[in-house]
């Protein structure tokens, strides 16, 4: 079969393997859709740790073909918690499994959903209905990411919500704050994505730091930081309200530094998060996009195949694009 494979660092190849078999407690996806996600270009660039000579993908759904004895049936629809932690570590024993320390990474770890088959831990996989389109279970992983970053900052109804950056992350934020009943705008410099942000629900848009500052002078309650930039991170502070709130939802690469006055978090009593993966929450996304209260169609910016990953991940994902979706039977 076909996989995506990441070599080495700068080195990624969509290669033929032999088909995986399921192990023990594992089932057989076939998968049907597969996002590229920033951390792939992270893995590819070396900027977040990995593991060679894995199949990359961690975005994924797919039909279940080997069910292997588990209670899941054959030709169900599933989306794949890629996150598998031990539940022994004193990181899981404090509930914090997002930290566990032996977590295995799926598509990162092990391999993962660029490709035409993939073995998955059952207890990982979330059922979907058989009615969703195929594209949209490989937005309940970055959904569940956003719900937990969503979960620190805590949104309260009549507060006012900055989200600072136009990609999947950003937009799945711009709707859950909607959700919580605030008043959002959505700081991103393309014209493309502040349209699409206020068809999802961005009551106001800014092109740049001095337009949403003129907008809402005395800053925001929440601020969510979703573009992964060093800039948009210094800037976050001076966006934020006496006594509001930053989480930091982008993921930067390793070894970036940010320059921030810690003075002025301190007069100003201002929380500063930072939100890592997906813990307990890959379920409630699941449902949200199963039943439609979290639109991810208008996110789907273009659909590839395999042959085409590859290089759609090594280079910088085009202006204006949201999400990116591997679907491994397409063919050139």
């Amino acid at each position: 079969m076909l996989a995506t494979r990441l070599i080495a660092v700068g080195d990624i190849r969509t290669i033929e393997i032999t088909m995986p078999q399921p192990g023990p407690g594992e089932i057989l996806v076939q998968v049907e859709a597969a996002g590229i996600c920033g951390t792939d270009r992270h893995l590819f660039k070396g900027e977040f740790p990995s593991v060679p000579g894995k199949t990359l993908g961690h975005e994924f759904s797919g039909i279940v073909v080997d069910s292997n004895g588990t209670d899941i049936p054959l030709g169900a629809r599933v989306t794949c918690d890629p996150n598998d932690w031990c539940g022994e570590c004193d990181q899981c024993r404090r509930g914090r499994v997002n930290l566990c320390a032996n977590n295995i990474a799926t598509g990162i770890a092990r391999d993962g959903g660029f490709a035409e088959f993939c073995a998955f831990p059952a207890a990982k996989a979330h059922q979907l209905p058989a009615t969703l389109d195929p594209l949209h279970g490989a937005f309940c992983e970055p959904l569940a990411c956003t719900l937990h970053g969503m979960d620190l900052g805590a949104a309260k109804p009549g507060e006012r919500v900055l989200i600072i950056g136009g990609g999947v992350i950003g937009l799945l934020a711009v709707q859950l704050a909607k959700l919580a009943g605030c008043e959002v705008m959505l700081l991103t410099r393309s014209a493309t994505n502040q349209e699409l942000g206020r068809a999802l629900g961005a009551d106001l848009v800014a092109g740049s730091e001095d337009r949403a500052r003129v907008q809402w002078p005395a800053g925001a309650d929440l601020v969510v930081e979703c573009a992964g930039v060093a800039a948009t991170v210094a800037m976050s502070p001076g966006l934020t309200r006496t006594g509001g709130r930053i989480v930091i939802l982008g993921v930067l690469p390793t070894g970036e530094h940010v320059e921030i006055e810690p003075f002025d978090l301190l007069f100003r009593e201002i929380q500063m998060h930072f939100s890592f993966i997906n813990p307990f929450t890959h379920e409630r996304a699941a449902q949200l996009i199963a039943d439609g209260t979290i639109s991810v169609a208008p996110l789907v910016t273009r659909t590839i195949s395999l042959h085409e990953a590859a290089d759609a991940i090594a280079e910088p994902a085009p202006a204006g694009e949201v999400r990116a979706i591997v679907v491994p039977s397409m063919q050139n």
